[in-house]
């Protein structure tokens, strides 16, 4: 039976622009919260300052002596085999020992990493809008694009944390240099600065207020102007591609899309679903559903404790953990 005094896990969400830090029960519910800018362009050393910031502020509240593990979902690369993370967006972080750092701070808490695209999988399959789904692949669709696999029910982050990192796949082999070093990626065609990019360079003009974003070129788009549309229909095709692929490999039942992007509605979701029907023509690819994400900012969180309630067992899973 379960009483107010359940198993929290403590959750990290790391990132370019903020780390985000709660204390998650296991109904999902973030009981208290802790948040500081990512001093992205500074060390190593300093960075870790940041999340250590967050760190205490979390053991400082009313029910830290409920939490039995610590879950962190960061922007990537991550290897979760060796504890380290590379955020592409964080220079000072390069292999840097994050597992050991926190765990330095947390008093012997078992501790689990993943990549920021698995936690929001997580979440989404425990929550949202994949829930219910044995095979399913989530992505997030913002300044850049990753994403995560659900196989077999269970959540899959691979050996190192970075299973189902669509963004880098390629789906345009000439195109454009990607600063993952490979060409064509789809996180070079469809991620929100690159569909900005791309509408500007064909001429797209912002609005009076000179907003350059994507979010301004959705509007642009949903009010008719056809070149802002047409570079939504470009990422939307380079995510149909890249969905089609993944659907071949592993067999996924949905798609669900999360991320600033994803926020552009029936401008991104209309013209990926008609393309999607372009790429995944066999019997086994042309069910896939696509839906948007139903969790928001908080998806991060959620999913960093839901993966690793799952790999230690907490909230009454005894399953051995992601695979």
């Amino acid at each position: 039976m379960r009483t107010d005094f359940a198993d929290l896990v403590a959750a990290l969400d790391i990132g370019g622009t903020k780390i985000a830090g709660a204390l998650v029960d296991d109904r999902g519910r973030l009981l208290a919260r802790a948040q500081r800018p990512t001093p992205a362009r500074e060390d190593g050393a300093t960075v870790m300052g940041a999340v250590a910031a967050v760190i205490a502020e979390l053991k400082g509240a009313a029910h830290w002596s409920r939490v039995r593990a610590v879950g962190i979902g960061s922007a990537g690369p991550v290897d979760a085999s060796r504890g380290t993370v590379s955020p592409v967006n964080v220079p000072g972080w390069r292999d840097y020992p994050l597992v050991a750092e926190v765990a330095q701070r947390v008093g012997g808490l078992p501790v689990l990493l993943v990549g920021d695209g698995v936690a929001m999988t997580a979440a989404e399959h425990w929550q949202g809008a994949a829930r219910g789904r044995a095979n399913a692949l989530c992505m997030v669709v913002s300044t850049g694009v990753g994403g995560g696999l659900v196989l077999g029910g269970r959540l899959h982050t691979g050996p190192t944390g970075n299973a189902g990192h669509i963004g880098h796949i390629s789906v345009d082999l000439d195109g454009d240099l990607c600063p993952c070093g490979a060409r064509g990626c789809v996180e070079r065609i469809a991620s929100g600065p690159n569909i900005a990019r791309r509408a500007l360079d064909a001429g797209w003009l912002p609005g009076p207020d000179g907003d350059r974003s994507a979010a301004a070129v959705a509007a642009a788009a949903g009010a008719g102007d056809a070149v802002a549309r047409a570079s939504f229909e470009r990422a939307a095709q380079a995510l149909a591609a890249g969905i089609a692929a993944t659907a071949t490999l592993v067999e996924i039942e949905v798609a669900v899309i999360g991320g600033g992007v994803a926020g552009a509605g029936e401008v991104l979701f209309a013209p990926l679903r008609e393309r999607l029907r372009d790429y995944a023509t066999l019997s086994f690819a042309s069910g896939v559903e696509v839906l948007p994400a139903r969790l928001g900012s908080d998806a991060g969180l959620v999913g960093a404790a839901a993966a690793a309630a799952q790999r230690f067992g907490l909230w009454g899973t005894r399953e051995p953990g992601p695979a």
